[in-house]
């Protein structure tokens, strides 16, 4: 029940809230959490690393994406122009299919322009991945 106060003629509540429990459980609270947080171990997370390979690749393999979504294969000094249907079969022959050696250490990578959307970069990856293309990899250029 509020508390009353006779002043003058009649009795009135007094309006006021009594913070002094509130302020007890805030420094309880404080307390608290004071002597346990330096008993929290703080977990640690294992990130892989960016590093150099084991073996660099004997090839490099690019796949480039241009605005309008057209796709080129570059090898050394040729470039080819194919469809998202051919390009697996394009990149298995350039990868020299027949002999596995040289294929597991021919690497692929997907340069695409700024402008092109990126479930299409996705969908390029999805298609080499699907084909057993080991080694893909995306080309990042850095901003001067």
């Amino acid at each position: 029940m509020p508390s009353v106060s006779s002043r003058g003629r009649g009795r009135r509540t007094i309006n006021e809230i009594n913070m002094v429990p509130f302020i007890d459980v805030m420094l309880v609270l404080l307390i608290i959490f004071m002597v346990t947080a330096p008993l929290i171990t703080p977990s640690l997370i294992d990130l892989p690393s960016v590093g150099k390979a084991s073996r660099q690749p004997d090839r490099v393999i690019q796949v480039v994406i241009a605005k309008g979504d057209g796709l080129s294969v570059k090898q050394d000094e040729t470039t080819a122009s194919v469809t998202l249907a051919d390009l697996a079969r394009t990149v298995k022959q350039a990868q020299g299919a027949k002999d596995s050696i040289a294929a597991a250490n021919t690497a692929v990578v997907i340069s695409a322009d700024k402008n092109v959307r990126y479930e299409k970069v996705v969908e390029v990856m999805d298609t080499l991945q699907r084909a057993g293309v080991q080694r893909v990899g995306l080309s990042v250029q850095l901003a001067n």
